[in-house]
């Protein structure tokens, strides 16, 4: 630490920041602010609003130890029961072999291989990704955890932490591959799902110590990272400029969009925004100044590579995961958060701040196309909003085809919106269970940030929900899902939320 006191440079940041902050403190502003924010926060103690949203549902009181839970558990965790029996049954055997032995240290290290596994899957180009991979590689992570764990049977899949809305959920996935229009063409989505669900469930199961979840994070952030530097050097030569990813006329001048090792500039935006905040975290954690410096490369090399992909909804899905982390961590810095930011404008390169007055433009092509897709979802939707018309981006691609066109004459892929999207596919009652779970995450992580006491859990928990809604907001405006990997890393995020909350609960307890 005392060499980045020393730096020139560190101190003369150190030197800005003191100055808005004891300038913002002094402020008539800083006063009111503080004044609104104490007012505000008395009048929703206590209220009927917070009442609601901070006690627990039927439902969630009802679902653990429930004999659906204990069902659920009992078939997850029927692998792991039958390595046990086989631990016992020939248990002089397995300690003395060394391949038993090295399953076992795999197990007990678990986390460390999902974080690798997830490092992986963001650094493999897309010519060469197979969606298939997360599928054996989720599997794969699955038996390591049942055979490793074999001489632990405490160490469990803990399919209860997921919360019933989670469940509830996945039952109507399965529903939408059972009703589909066309099962062929919604089988392949059957395995998505199951490579995502198993990636949320070890995220939750695999770390019991703060330490662990720190090791999956940082290798996860180590990769994005990498994925990041390649995306700056392509922004630095230039990529094509592809004309059906801008508008030419609207966003004339503008430079081709980076995309690394993905197959869209969007799809990488979206990545960035759920991991990116996970740095904030990494640097208030960090004990000695190398850790520090390391999360702040890291945070600067995804910023400016988000900056490169001219995604819009990814800078806008990032600008809100600040804002909430910013609200967890100290909400009273958030008007000068939104000052900062308003100052920053003017100096962002033409190319970007050009970019950004184009949100909203319904001259734009991109925008205006997003309308008619709507258009035609609607269309659909009139016949489909009750049962959806089964699992997949297929089936329902293949169904718009019985409607009438768009004034293009093409028809949709998708809705190009994950909320509509997942309507359309599952149903009603599929959304609902959707939005239920969502808003039972967020609640779950809040009331666990309140009661927590480590603040290193703490940290970790804000920047995982940052990512999370991030991520919701984008999901406003594409379908982020269409991407199988951006589809796993949204599960492997909300298996970190749950952990981290865990692990706040164990801290309390």
């Amino acid at each position: 630490m005392e060499i980045v006191e020393s730096s020139l440079l560190c101190q003369f940041f150190l030197t800005i920041w003191r100055t808005l902050t004891g300038a913002w403190q002094d402020s008539w502003v800083g006063n009111a602010c503080r004044r609104f924010g104490q007012g505000l926060a008395s009048c929703v103690k206590g209220s009927a609003l917070c009442s609601v949203v901070w006690r627990e549902g039927a439902l969630s009181k009802s679902w653990e130890g429930s004999w659906v839970e204990r069902l659920l558990s009992l078939i997850l965790n029927l692998p792991g029961a039958f390595c046990g029996w086989l631990y016992k049954a020939g248990k002089g055997l397995w300690d003395g072999s060394l391949f038993c032995r090295a399953l076992n240290g795999l197990g007990i290290g678990s986390f460390g291989l999902l974080g690798g596994f997830i490092a992986l899957m963001l650094m493999v180009p897309h010519s060469r990704w197979d969606n298939r991979y997360a599928l054996l590689g989720a599997m794969a992570l699955f038996g390591i955890f049942a055979l490793g764990n074999a001489a632990r049977p405490e160490n469990r899949l803990e399919m209860s932490r997921l919360g019933p809305h989670f469940t509830l959920f996945m039952a109507f996935i399965c529903c939408g591959f059972l009703w589909s229009l066309d099962w062929k063409l919604s089988i392949r989505f059957v395995g998505f799902y199951l490579a995502a669900f198993l990636l949320c469930l070890l995220a939750v199961s695999s770390v019991k110590r703060y330490e662990q979840v720190e090791a999956v994070v940082i290798t996860v952030v180590a990769g994005l990272t990498v994925v990041a530097l390649y995306g700056c050097y392509q922004g630095v030569i230039g990529v094509e400029v592809v004309a059906n990813q801008q508008d030419m006329l609207v966003n004339a001048g503008m430079p081709g969009r980076v995309y690394a090792f993905f197959d869209n500039p969007n799809n990488f935006a979206e990545l960035l925004v759920m991991l990116m905040p996970l740095t904030y975290a990494l640097f208030l954690n960090a004990r000695e100044w190398r850790g520090k410096v390391a999360a702040l490369f890291a945070l600067g090399i995804c910023g400016i590579a988000l900056a490169f992909t001219y995604s819009r909804s990814g800078w806008l899905g990032f600008a809100l995961a600040t804002v909430v982390f910013v609200a967890f961590w100290n909400w009273k810095l958030i008007p000068l958060l939104a000052v900062l930011g308003v100052c920053a404008i003017p100096l962002l390169p033409e190319t970007i701040y050009n970019r950004i007055l184009t949100i909203g433009n319904t001259k734009d092509s991109s925008t205006s196309y997003r309308f008619a897709i709507y258009k035609a979802s609607g269309v659909l939707m009139k016949d489909y909003w009750l049962r959806g018309v089964g699992l997949g981006s297929d089936v329902l691609k293949q169904t718009f085809k019985g409607y009438p066109p768009m004034f293009d004459g093409n028809y949709p892929i998708h809705t190009h919106n994950n909320y509509l999207q997942i309507w359309a596919e599952t149903g009603l009652f599929g959304l609902l269970t959707f939005l239920g779970t969502i808003l039972f995450q967020l609640k779950t992580a809040v009331k666990a940030y309140a009661r927590g006491t480590d603040r290193r859990v703490k940290n970790l928990l804000a920047a995982a929900v940052a990512g999370f809604c991030g991520i919701l907001l984008i999901s406003v405006a594409e379908y982020t899902w269409f991407y199988a990997r951006n589809m796993f890393i949204w599960f492997f995020l909300f298996g970190l939320i749950t952990a981290c909350a865990k692990l706040c609960e164990r801290a309390e307890d």
